[in-house]
Parts: structure tokens; sequence; C-alpha cells
């Protein structure tokens, strides 16, 4: 991976570092195992102290995305076997019906009824058969959208997928209750353990994210002459992106990249004549006017990640058991 930092960006260095690698590995760029510069190579190489490589390293250890071996160096981590641990035992999902009541009795739902509720909605399921209740936990509503329907269009009648966003389950206790009761919740590599922190019982797994079809032709089809102008809602993912750019439109040699935040917005895009936006930053959308062209900058789920990582659990999901076998007394 080219850990290329911009010093024209809005955005700290560190920050850049950092943000480089967690959407490096979310997007498939950095594979579990594989090796990282030392802190003196990368700093070297990026032209920075030490003491800014050593400080992102350590965080990214800390949040468990890469790992030191003494004596071999740092790697990006095999979080996935953790994450992919065993379906939860028979205590953990009476303690899930136990939340469900206590959710329902606090809402002022009769027990005769919330009983009644259960009984349909499991006669329901049981008339479709077996199938895996499956949580794409995302940041923006369309995009996560988006997402879901791309996952369940790979897995076909074996799930359900439902379309969540982390804001969302945050804010609606409710929501959170609907991520609760899936069998599995999919969501980014960096978004990993904020969301298994949500749902301590469902079990999270993360995937990678490529550039759509759509968003590498049209970046690939822009004019050698034209000045775009990239533009990001997070500070972070802003070095990725423009990175993106460069990489499906090297013909392209004017390339400017800002925040919505950032106080030069407004001149950046005016001095544009294509603006490039990620998800989640269509706020700009009112500066660029209906006679400048703006692409969205939309990633798909890597269809190898849901066929390596997501079918197997599917499948395993499909075959086994729905309840738990009655305890002997």
């Amino acid at each position: 991976m080219n850990f290329h930092v911009d010093r024209d960006l809005p955005v700290p260095i560190r920050s850049q570092l950092k943000g480089l690698i967690e959407y490096g590995i979310a997007c498939g760029e950095l594979k579990a195992g594989e090796a990282l510069p030392s802190v003196r190579e990368l700093a070297e190489r990026i032209s920075v102290a030490p003491m800014t490589v050593s400080q992102v390293y350590r965080e990214l250890k800390t949040e468990g995305l890469i790992e030191a071996r003494p004596g071999s160096g740092t790697f990006i981590a095999n979080s996935s076997q953790a994450r992919m641990a065993s379906r939860p035992e028979a205590i953990q999902l009476r303690r899930r019906i136990d939340a469900l009541i206590d959710e329902g009795l606090a809402m002022g739902v009769r027990a005769t009824d919330l009983a009644s509720l259960v009984n349909s909605r499991l006669f329901y399921r049981t008339s479709l058969g077996r199938r895996t209740q499956v949580v794409m936990v995302g940041l923006f509503p369309e995009a996560t959208a988006s997402y879901a329907r791309f996952i369940a269009s790979r897995l076909g009648e074996a799930a359900t997928v439902e379309p969540l966003t982390i804001s969302a389950m945050q804010r609606n206790p409710e929501i959170r209750a609907r991520g609760a009761s899936a069998d599995l919740a999919i969501t980014f590599v960096n978004r990993q353990r904020e969301v298994a922190a949500l749902l301590p019982n469902t079990k999270v797994v993360s995937i990678s994210f490529i550039p759509s079809e759509e968003t590498r032709r049209s970046l690939a089809s822009l004019d050698p002459l034209a000045k775009v102008a990239v533009v990001s809602r997070f500070p972070d993912f802003l070095p990725i992106m423009k990175a993106g750019v460069q990489r499906f439109a090297p013909h392209v040699p004017t390339i400017a990249a800002t925040t919505v935040e950032e106080p030069d917005l407004a001149e950046i895009v005016e001095r544009s004549s294509v603006v490039v936006y990620a998800s989640g930053a269509e706020s700009v959308l009112p500066l660029v006017g209906p006679d400048r062209p703006a692409i969205e900058y939309r990633h798909i789920p890597d269809p190898a990640d849901i066929e390596r990582i997501v079918h197997p659990i599917v499948r395993g999901s499909a075959d086994s058991v729905p309840f738990p076998e009655r305890e002997a007394s």
C-alpha cells in the first residue's frame, strides 16, 4: 500500500496516517497477516517524526487492528477469528429473550399481548423456513440500504438483510433491539468494535468495501483537463479518497481535496469543474450547482469477502437447530 500523506490537506498528518491504515484494511488493500513498515522505515518514507508513527501504531494496536510480533515486526491483525466466534449458547439466548420481555413491558405491552406477538412472529418465521437474520450496520441510511441490498442479492433466500445505522441504534432502543435480535451483524473493519459494543450478544463480522463499478467508470471517463474537487465528511477518509481518485483517474493532474466543515470548501468547489463527494457529504451539493458535474464516490461490499466470511455463517445458521435443547430437570 502507498502510505502517502498530503500536506496540502486540512487534516493532521497523524490523522491521515491512521485513516490510511484503517481504510486500507476496510477496503481490502491491507490484508490480515500483511507486514507493515517499521516505525523508523515508515517515518522516513513519509518524512514525519518516528513518534507520530509510533502513536498511530499504538492506537491501532489498542483497537485490535494491528499486532506486534516480537522479533518479526508489526502486522495487520487476523481479528476475524475472534469476531467469528461460535454462536451464543442457551444462556445467552435466554438473556436476549429476557431483554425482549423487559423492553416490551417497559413500552406498556401487556404480557398476554407480548406472548401473542411472539407466537405470531414465530409462526410466520417457521412458515418461511429457517432464514438467517442479518443486519448491515453502516453510517448513512441511503448508502447502508444500498449495501444491504447488495449483500442480500449475494446471499439469496437463505437470509434476510436489514440496514441499520450506528447513530440510529445509539438513539433508538427499538432499532438497537432489532440489531440485537439478528443472527449476524456486518460492518466495516474500523467500526467493528463500536458495533460489537452496541450488540454484545450478536455475532459481528467485518468485510472489505471496494469502489463501485459506476464510481470507477465515472472517474476513468473524466476529461484530462478537468479540475477536480474531492470532498469528504470525515477528515480521516479524505487521504484514501483522494488516493482512490488519483488511482482511477491518473490522467487528471489537478485535484484539490477538503472536507465539508472546512472554511475553504466553497472556494475549492468554485475553482473546480467536477466535484467528487463521499457518501455522507451530500451537503456540498448546493454549492455545486446544476452546471457542474458531481460524482458520488460510493463503495460496495467486496463480493469475495461475502463469499469467504458471510456465506459460511449463513449456511451454518440454516443447517443448525434454531432452538436450544431442553435442559434436563
